[in-house]
């Protein structure tokens, strides 16, 4: 009678553990990457602010999906440098190499591209790791080149698209 009652316990949270893990997709968060084509650029190279808002914006996107309770964001320590080492958007899916490495079902990657100091936007893209595929992208214009404007964009694209009630990238 006992092995019964531990069965009957045992089964639903099991079931609650498996829907659990089906409900929080594992998802590695990239490091945002920076494209310059702006004049001020290419004759006076990187900036200060903007190379510390480029590292906030994917320590903050890893963050909001983490504190959303809807992803599992996984760590990207054990790849951060070999990363870091490659274009990820032009290395025909090392990101997804990399997340698959992680144990992650999706790559998020981002990049911000500054065409002026005044219009710059931001860009995430999602591949399934498991294919390679790249499932969505999305890119959003900003207008100036201050910490609320990358805070405004970066808003945007967590919750009016990576977490959209309803129709999120996650499911």
């Amino acid at each position: 009678m006992h092995g019964r009652w531990i069965i009957v316990i045992a089964l639903p949270l099991a079931f609650a553990s498996i829907h659990a893990d089906a409900a929080e997709p594992k998802v590695a968060v990239f490091d945002f990457e920076f494209v310059d084509t702006s004049l001020e650029g290419a004759a006076n190279g990187p900036r200060a602010d903007e190379q510390a808002r480029l590292a906030w914006s994917g320590e903050e996107l890893r963050r909001r999906l983490a504190n959303s309770g809807q992803i599992d964001v996984v760590d990207i320590a054990p790849v951060a440098a070999r990363a870091r080492a490659s274009n990820l958007q032009a290395c025909g899916g090392c990101d997804a190499d990399l997340a698959r490495e992680l144990g992650a079902r999706f790559a998020v990657t981002g990049w911000v591209q500054k065409v002026s100091n005044l219009i710059l936007n931001m860009n995430v893209s999602v591949r399934d790791a498991e294919t390679g595929q790249v499932i969505s992208g999305k890119s959003v214009d900003m207008r100036g080149n201050t910490r609320e404007s990358w805070s405004r964009a970066l808003g945007w694209l967590v919750g009016d698209y990576l977490l959209a009630p309803g129709h999120g990238v996650f499911r």
